[in-house]
């Protein structure tokens, strides 16, 4: 290490909780490759975003909006008024949104509260920060948010705390009354981030997004993306919500031109399409329990998912089980990474790639 590295260096950059995104498979001749292992959307990107997209091709060599107030409005519109064009950051992908936060509220030596099996990069960030990571783990056997485990977990030195509904990767929910409760019960100077950039999978009766309750807790940030549901994932575009004086502070840390041209009119178009929204919430519904029925035949454990994938237990060691599925052309995504060791999970994909991903778990 040379002197002006050792001079400089943060140990804590060498954190071991890295994030690794889902495999593509590496193409094999005369193979067809089904990808399930990135939550990507099963029917593409809505056709009206792909036209709007094409016809600003022309305009590339020009710079961008510098703000994104335009995107802010269209979510203002999408919220019906409920939140403010002035409460929304957006960035360049959910996982930006979250490093901004963890800039704006984390320092060396401070806290923050997981839930396990949890999505990495809220462990990382904050330890790339200097903070420590306190894992609350969800409640076995049905992956439960534990919340008097987590109020009980709260010192003088925690500052954030994730929650996501739904949960990736189990794909369970907090319900209402759950999040409400723990809102009561940490201090109200501890960042709740509460994660549900799956929301538009699930229409269960008891489940709330944060702008439901967000008047009554202006601790509540509210996570979203426009990768999953959307379809957009290749664009990487994200926001989040929370009261003003929140959002106030993290835009001081907000650089100009976040997000390119053709990502910010892809966001706000993709808002339009509420049909494109409901055929993908049809299909998952329907896919997942098509996914349900074949693991119950073959005798295999799985959480039932209120998401676009499905957490479940092979009947082999998981990391030998994903080489051999991979074989069989479906990529899936071992959990060792997300403190879910033994666990795979797939996602739901078009039927054509569910049902060979069925077909190579009877090969296997």
């Amino acid at each position: 290490m040379s002197s002006l590295i050792s001079r400089h260096f943060k140990p804590y950059f060498e954190t071991k909780m890295k994030y690794k995104g889902g495999s593509s498979g590496t193409p094999m001749p005369g193979k067809t490759i089904y990808k399930m292992s990135s939550n990507e959307n099963p029917l593409g990107t809505s056709e009206k975003v792909i036209d709007h997209v094409r016809s600003l091709a022309q305009d590339l060599y020009l710079y961008p909006d510098t703000t994104d107030i335009r995107l802010r409005e269209a979510l203002e519109a999408h919220y019906k008024g409920s939140i403010k064009k002035e409460q929304f950051i957006t960035g360049n992908s959910g996982s930006q949104i979250l490093q901004l936060l963890v800039q704006a509220f984390i320092n060396k030596g401070d806290e923050v509260i997981v839930s396990s099996p949890y999505f990495v990069p809220y462990r990382t960030f904050c330890e790339w920060a200097g903070a420590t990571a306190i894992d609350v783990p969800l409640s076995t056997p049905k992956y439960r948010l534990d919340v008097d485990g987590i109020a009980k977990a709260v010192t003088d030195k925690t500052r954030i705390i994730f929650i996501t509904s739904p949960n990736n990767p189990t794909g369970t929910y907090v319900n209402k009354s759950q999040l409400e409760r723990l809102l009561t019960l940490v201090p109200k100077d501890v960042l709740v981030i509460y994660d549900e950039v799956y929301q538009h999978f699930i229409r269960e009766e008891d489940y709330a997004t944060a702008d439901t309750i967000l008047e009554d807790h202006p601790n509540l940030v509210g996570l979203n993306s426009f990768s999953k549901a959307y379809g957009l994932a290749s664009m990487r575009v994200g926001y989040m919500y929370s009261s003003k004086e929140i959002a106030d502070y993290v835009r001081l840390i907000c650089r100009p031109f976040t997000l390119n041209k053709l990502s910010m009119e892809a966001g706000i178009s993709a808002l339009q399409d509420t049909p494109f929204i409901d055929q993908v919430y049809h299909h998952v519904q329907k896919e997942a329990a098509f996914l349900h029925k074949g693991l119950d035949d073959r005798g295999i454990t799985y959480i039932p998912t209120c998401a676009n994938f499905v957490m479940f237990k092979p009947p082999i060691n998981a990391s030998t089980f994903v080489i051999e599925m991979t074989k069989q052309g479906v990529i899936l995504r071992p959990l060792d990474n997300y403190m879910a060791p033994g666990w795979v999970r797939v996602s739901i994909g078009t039927r054509e790639a569910n049902d060979a991903f069925l077909q190579a778990l009877n090969v296997g």
